[in-house]
């Protein structure tokens, strides 16, 4: 006596085979694509904005995140002091320091 209906219900899918092998190694490409696009550069940025601020020297000329350009006057462990006009001097963190100024660029301003 033949069965055709047993046949049927043992074989697997046809697209089902080598699934699960497929969606790890697209998962581990995304992951490496998402470190490469996103993660590495963002890491690079803040090493180099570390090296910046750890730079910093009295007389250097820089601009805050905020905005405000100014020449370092004093620099402490966390804090430093900046001078934005004569005789008016605003202390921040060396963290909000976002760039440094080539030497000059604020007279010519």
């Amino acid at each position: 006596m033949s069965f055709p209906m047993s046949f049927t219900l043992a074989q697997a899918a046809p697209g089902a085979q080598g699934g699960g092998l497929s969606m790890i190694i697209m998962m581990v490409v995304l992951f490496g694509l998402m470190y490469f696009m996103m993660i590495r550069p963002q890491m690079k940025r803040q090493k180099e904005h570390r090296t910046m601020v750890s730079a910093l020297a009295k007389g250097d000329e820089v601009v805050s995140n905020g905005g405000l350009a100014g020449r370092v006057d004093e620099i402490g462990e966390t804090f430093i002091t900046i001078e934005i006009a004569p005789n008016v001097k605003v202390k921040l963190q060396k963290g909000a320091v976002s760039q440094v100024l080539p030497k000059g660029s604020l007279k010519s301003a």
